[in-house]
């Protein structure tokens, strides 16, 4: 069937609005007519100098819409059914049977590469010639995706579909890194290092977790004040000289949890020096260089553990978070603004520069 996307033809390149042709659902498979994707920075990687994923691709994985058709062996959905799209796994491997999908034994090649384990997708352009359209089983920047069963979550008809797309993967590994992977205690205290979509997310997680002391630290303003409006109780700004002492201070001797989603060196141990004697850091953001610890940075019983996607089974912890937003204690909402698909280039500039936390493209627009 024909449908537009936007397309990444080279790694500097802006995306091109283009007609490409999208082969019917096969087995296993799920036609969706996307209604939101949310651009996550996730989806700069494939600019980045020998990355595994290559233009020319689709990229986007925080799709959400419709179904309007479902391959052979497909009993789990419908057409017509609302769906939030994340990201893929095998569905057979030790950690997929054990409720640990983000960490499938193939996640890097069904997320990470655009093109199926097989290495095969299912897109053409004009010319016949093939497009990765497999960017986390979805590649959501068109105005219909091939997914599989396993990675749409089904949502109720009356929710807001077109702002939902952020769940399969921002919101989901924010606070999902904070209620699950880190399984942050009520009257504990947590740190988060970056106040962008995965951060405030896990902000508002650790206000519903309980946590009692809830400090952000970010660059920038605007994302602070949102985040003392979202649910932390202090914040402090990345470049100030003395992070640690102030956040020794503020979290009275140390931190019992912390979370990083920069991935900058620096930054990490700063909020290993920031926590308390068996406190734990989780790091979510991709890493931007080797990290470097000093041998004895993790004494004290402190830990550092790596989190996927929030270490969520997506099938059982969106439905949970979207409860929690119509209880009004996860307004996920507040971080979004909205885009057609046509101004994605405008996109991405503003969710590099910080300008806008979480946009979400709009194909219909």
């Amino acid at each position: 069937m024909k449908i537009e996307a936007a397309v990444l033809r080279g790694a500097s390149d802006p995306y091109v609005i283009e007609p490409l042709e999208l082969a019917p659902a096969g087995h296993g498979q799920v036609l969706v007519r996307i209604v939101g994707a949310g651009f996550c920075h996730t989806d700069l990687l494939p600019r980045t100098p020998g990355f595994m994923a290559q233009p020319p691709l689709v990229t986007g994985h925080e799709g959400s819409g419709i179904v309007e058709a479902v391959g052979p062996g497909v009993t789990t959905i419908a057409p017509g059914a609302h769906v939030v799209l994340t990201f893929d796994s095998c569905g057979t491997c030790h950690n997929c049977l054990g409720a640990h999908p983000a960490y499938c034994e193939h996640f890097l090649r069904l997320n990470l590469t655009g093109s199926g384990l097989d290495g095969t997708g299912p897109v053409t352009d004009r010319h016949g010639h093939a497009v990765a359209a497999r960017w986390f089983g979805q590649s959501s920047f068109a105005t219909h995706v091939l997914a599989t069963a396993r990675n749409v979550v089904e949502v109720d008809k009356d929710l807001p579909l077109e702002v939902l797309g952020p769940l399969g993967c921002s919101v989901q590994t924010g606070a999902g890194s904070v209620l699950l992977a880190l399984r942050a205690r009520a009257g504990s205290s947590i740190v988060v290092f970056g106040a962008g979509g995965v951060g405030l997310s896990a902000i508002m997680a650790a206000r519903v977790a309980g946590a009692t002391t809830i400090v952000a630290v970010d660059l920038h303003e605007n994302r602070l004040s949102l985040a003392r409006e979202l649910g932390a109780t202090a914040t402090v700004r990345g470049g100030d000289d003395d992070i640690v002492e102030q956040l020794r201070e503020l979290t009275r001797g140390g931190s019992q949890y912390a979370l990083d989603t920069t991935g900058v060196p620096e930054v990490i141990t700063t909020a290993i020096d920031a926590l308390r004697p068996t406190g734990t850091v989780a790091l979510v953001g991709a890493p931007s260089q080797p990290l470097t610890l000093p041998a004895a940075a993790l004494m004290q019983g402190k830990n550092v553990k790596g989190v996927l996607e929030g270490d969520a089974v997506p099938q059982l912890f969106i439905p949970h978070l979207l409860e929690l937003w119509r209880q009004g204690r996860l307004p996920f909402d507040r971080l979004v603004r909205t885009y057609p698909l046509s101004a994605i280039n405008d996109a991405e500039r503003d969710a590099v520069s910080g300008t806008t936390i979480k946009p979400v493209l709009l194909p219909g627009s």
